[in-house]
């Protein structure tokens, strides 16, 4: 039997993932999946990119492709992670109603952290994560990934706890990530040097 994840705060935990989630919490209470690095997710990254642009045109003023599907060499959930800035991510009538009449769905809304929003799409397995432009955390994204892509000893640091920690049963996908913290907040304090 999988180790059970758990720990102090659970319960907060879950309180503040059922505060941010649109609509029901999806529940795991199973292991974490991995697979290992696939070529194809860059494909699959820059097809949906190309999908968001085209829905908000101007409105899109970045987006990239982050989490550990943009890094080669590491295992990851097969969910591309992308990263989007608007103006303001706040300001809902600006992009959500286009997203939604393309498909998207928003699951997330965290305006204590961020402003941030979470589109989901039938049919594709991706996270699009939105902030407002010039927002610290895209910053921390993209030096996250870039130093995940250049350091061979963190990259193995890291994905040695993701697989550790993915052999637990999690009650949710959410709570496994948080249980990266630590080692993500020691990976970033060297990227960021």
């Amino acid at each position: 039997m999988a180790e059970r994840g758990s720990g102090a705060g659970d319960d907060d935990a879950e309180v503040r993932l059922r505060a941010a989630t649109i609509g029901e919490v999806t529940v795991l209470d199973g292991p974490i999946h991995l697979a290992g690095h696939d070529s194809a997710w860059s494909r699959a990254f820059a097809a949906e990119a190309d999908r968001v642009v085209g829905v908000l045109r101007e409105r899109a003023l970045l987006i990239e492709h982050v989490g550990s599907t943009a890094v080669p060499g590491l295992a990851a959930k097969p969910i591309i992670d992308m990263v989007l800035a608007v103006a303001d991510s706040a300001n809902e009538p600006a992009y959500v109603p286009d997203m939604e009449s393309a498909g998207y769905v928003l699951r997330i809304r965290e305006p204590d952290w961020y402003q941030h929003r979470l589109f989901r799409r039938t049919g594709a397995a991706i996270n699009l994560h939105v902030f407002s432009r010039g927002c610290e955390e895209i910053d921390r994204m993209l030096r996250f990934r870039d130093h995940l892509r250049t350091d061979r000893t963190d990259r193995e640091l890291y994905e040695q706890t993701k697989y550790a920690l993915a052999r637990r049963t999690w009650r949710y996908t959410q709570s496994y990530a948080d249980a990266k913290t630590e080692v993500v907040e020691q990976i970033l304090a060297r990227a960021l040097r």
